[in-house]
């Protein structure tokens, strides 16, 4: 019996195997023969107080491994894109490294079946913790919600510090006020009312477990409410299934995080005078000036926000404070000696009064299309493929192969779990290309800005 079922293993781990690179997004573009060096390679009571973002100093230090978990939300690959975009271009001098690690369907609680196989293997150092949307019932806040709830996610924070990382507890976000009443049980109104209930009992746990906390729930619902009294009630922010975002929440999303972390948005300054010596800050180097033609090489790229349409992530910068907040590339003018004075980067140019410039206009906010957007683009084109594989790794092999060991007889079978034990670090070895994909991809990018003066 033992050799009848020990033969049957290798298929069915020669068959994960076989799946796991199927789904594999470079051999579906048709690379899986580049080398990976071409890849761009019951709570308890404390008087400990929670972190609400932004925290009073950065939560990250060099080096950190940020590892992102939540449900089917998490696993649309969009908000947590978005984060290790900002991790790796924003901020590369901090050396920071991400991973999602996003379920369809889960909950708290199942993510605990997980913590082993799927977190500890990524060595995180901070884990951010986003469920909630499928805890709720999809149903109105009751007492069993909110003590199944809270056992939940206070066993989870327990066990994901228990690895030595740093929790941060994010909210559940929010659903759509226009397309959730579509087919739900319960109105809008009354499944946010739930969602907030939620967000209130991650705040407790976070003050009770001294960790930190990120509001995603009340940031969604009012940049929601504002884009939809400016443009329409069927401007969709929280998906048109009105549960799953499209970019423009997640964007949102991403910044709580973000917040949360403690990073304070100031990309660098680049201050350009027309009668002196013009200068950059750390991160930029001014290569040439002539007159008010400056050059500038940047190693931080400020945030790119690529694609348009009505769900897009551009779309929602009219109602939210992502380009204030966290995203600011300022340009100083000095000596201009005219009333107005026109900024050409890249191919836009846009005219600006003295006091506007003197005062530092974010370029960042100003030119949405600029010189770094190619190279935003090709970094995110990377994570997206390694966050893909991400989902494949925990998805379609882990998970099939840890199953296997609760086969009656594996565990008795010395062969069958030394062939799981070869395939699971067998995994863990396909992901490493994937993984030095997106360290040290970011390069730097030369770009001219020029002032005229404008009378």
């Amino acid at each position: 019996m033992k050799k009848s079922l020990t033969s049957c293993v290798a298929p069915v781990v020669i068959v994960g195997l076989l799946l796991a690179m199927a789904a594999c997004p470079l051999v579906a573009q048709g690379q899986a023969a580049v080398a990976p060096s071409l890849l761009l390679p019951a709570a308890t009571t404390t008087t400990q107080k929670a972190v609400e973002q932004p925290p009073q100093k950065l939560l990250l230090t060099k080096g950190d491994r940020v590892v992102i978990i939540g449900d089917s939300i998490t696993a649309q690959l969009i908000y947590s894109r978005y984060i290790e975009d900002y991790l790796l271009m924003c901020v590369p001098q901090l050396e920071l490294s991400a991973a999602q690690l996003g379920r369809a369907g889960e909950q708290a609680m199942q993510f605990l079946n997980r913590i082993d196989r799927d977190l500890v293997p990524q060595k995180p150092t901070v884990v951010t913790i986003c469920y909630g949307m499928n805890d709720g019932g999809y149903r109105p806040f009751d007492e069993y919600i909110r003590n199944y709830y809270t056992k939940n996610m206070t066993e989870l924070v327990k066990r994901v510090k228990a690895t030595g990382a740093k929790v941060i507890i994010g909210t559940p976000g929010a659903v759509d006020t226009f397309y959730y009443n579509r087919g739900q049980p319960v109105t809008p109104d009354i499944y946010n009312n739930s969602l907030a209930q939620l967000g209130a009992i991650g705040r407790t746990i976070a003050a009770e477990q001294g960790e930190h906390f990120a509001n995603l729930h009340d940031p969604m619902m009012q940049s929601m409410a504002a884009a939809k009294a400016a443009a329409k009630p069927e401007l969709a922010v929280c998906g048109l299934d009105g549960i799953h975002p499209g970019p423009n929440g997640h964007l949102l999303m991403a910044a709580a995080f973000l917040k949360a972390m403690g990073f304070d948005g100031d990309i660098g300054t680049i201050t350009i005078d027309l009668k002196g010596r013009s200068k950059a800050s750390a991160g930029h180097k001014v290569i040439s000036a002539k007159g008010g033609a400056v050059t500038v090489e940047s190693t931080r790229y400020p945030f790119c926000f690529l694609g348009g349409g009505a769900s897009s992530a551009r779309s929602i910068l009219p109602y939210c404070d992502f380009n204030q907040k966290l995203n600011r590339l300022t340009l100083v003018v000095k000596g201009l000696g005219s009333a107005k004075g026109k900024v050409t980067w890249g191919d836009a140019s846009k005219t600006f009064t003295r006091q506007q410039l003197e005062a530092g206009i974010n370029l960042a906010d100003e030119f949405l299309d600029n010189p770094f957007t190619k190279a935003f683009e090709a970094v995110d084109h990377l994570v997206a493929v390694k966050q893909a594989f991400e989902t494949t790794l925990t998805h379609s092999y882990t998970f099939v192969v840890a199953d296997l060991v609760n086969v009656p007889g594996v565990q008795n079978d010395a062969k069958a779990m030394d062939a799981i034990k070869t395939l699971q670090s067998r995994a863990m070895s396909l992901y490493e290309p994937y993984r030095k994909c997106v360290q040290g991809v970011v390069k730097p990018v030369t770009h001219t800005i020029t002032v005229t003066p404008q009378d």
